[in-house]
């Protein structure tokens, strides 16, 4: 009997399971974003999302919930029904870094669903325009000329300008000191100045100071040459395997049902194919994906906490 029983509830889950991923979605869709509103990521959510609720025949809501790193949203995020009516936009900083640094309410792997990658921001390398080195490899020949003599610039301390940066010593060799300010604009003037002799910033904030002649940019931080800089040869060609990217994707709270997550993922890769959306993401200087399945998400955020926690142990970074 109690086996019977325990087959019939199974049986009864399973077809609720189905019923709802079949009407799914019947209302409008949550998608938290855990950074504040008018920034790149607010920015991307609404551009993506107004396209995605096109595929899926409703609205994606913008619901910006900021603050610590990303986790107040993303902590909602996971602790909301499974019912694909509450997403996450996830990046860089809330799934691969924020669990290296910080102690966080919730579990990134096990507490979350992957759903699709669907962006990718490089950053570039920016010098003051009187600096000796023209070019990656004589800025660290600079640099080991003069080793503890130069800094670096970031948007504070753990965030992935710091560790984009270090990342650039540890494969480099150099000694170079960091000096964390509370966001990159703020660092831009004594960048400029000379104050600061490098900083590792994103191509839409930092391409304007380029091409005004305020400042030099040496190279950018993704493996290939980035459609939005095609001038700038990549890091890697002088550091071998150098990247840095800040990727964007979308979540949905654990055991997030298969046909709901497929359904998603589909009208995600659809909306990223539209030329009117990969215009504006353009300038916002983010790449559109390549459509990809959910665990080939899960895979690449894998990797690159990996990544990640390994340089924060290496260069003993904190968030402090």
């Amino acid at each position: 009997m109690k086996r019977t029983s325990f087959v019939l509830a199974a049986a009864m889950m399973l077809a609720a399971t189905s019923a709802l991923a079949q009407n799914y979605p019947n209302k409008p869709i949550r998608l938290i974003v855990p950074f504040p509103a008018a920034g790149a990521t607010d920015l991307f959510a609404r551009t993506l999302g107004q396209k995605m609720g096109e595929k899926l025949g409703t609205t994606l809501v913008i619901d910006n919930k900021p603050g610590a790193g990303g986790a107040i949203g993303s902590d909602q995020a996971a602790k909301a029904a499974p019912d694909g009516y509450t997403l996450l936009l996830a990046t860089t900083s809330t799934h691969a870094i924020g669990p290296a640094i910080n102690k966080l309410p919730y579990d990134t792997v096990r507490d979350f669903t992957p759903i699709a990658h669907v962006g990718d921001a490089a950053s570039i390398m920016l010098v003051p325009v009187n600096s000796p080195a023209k070019t990656v490899r004589e800025w660290i020949d600079y640099a080991k000329k003069n080793p503890g003599k130069l800094n670096y610039a970031s948007s504070g301390n753990g965030t992935i300008v710091q560790l984009t940066a270090e990342l650039f010593k540890s494969q480099a060799n150099i000694f170079v000191t960091h000096i964390p300010y509370k966001g990159t604009a703020l660092a831009i003037p004594d960048l400029i100045s000379g104050k600061v002799d490098v900083l590792f910033d994103s191509l839409p904030t930092g391409m304007p100071h380029v091409r005004d002649g305020r400042l030099r940019a040496l190279g950018v931080t993704s493996l290939k040459r980035s459609p939005l800089a095609p001038d700038l040869p990549p890091i890697a060609d002088t550091l071998p395997g150098y990247e840095s990217n800040t990727w964007f994707g979308f979540y949905g709270p654990k055991n997030l049902p298969a046909d709901i997550v497929a359904k998603v993922n589909k009208a995600a890769n659809e909306a990223l194919a539209d030329p009117d959306v990969k215009e504006k993401l353009a300038r916002l200087g983010i790449e559109p994906a390549t459509p990809g399945t959910p665990d080939q998400f899960a895979k690449l955020v894998a990797t690159d906490a990996a990544k990640w926690k390994k340089i924060v142990v290496e260069r003993k970074i904190t968030n402090e």
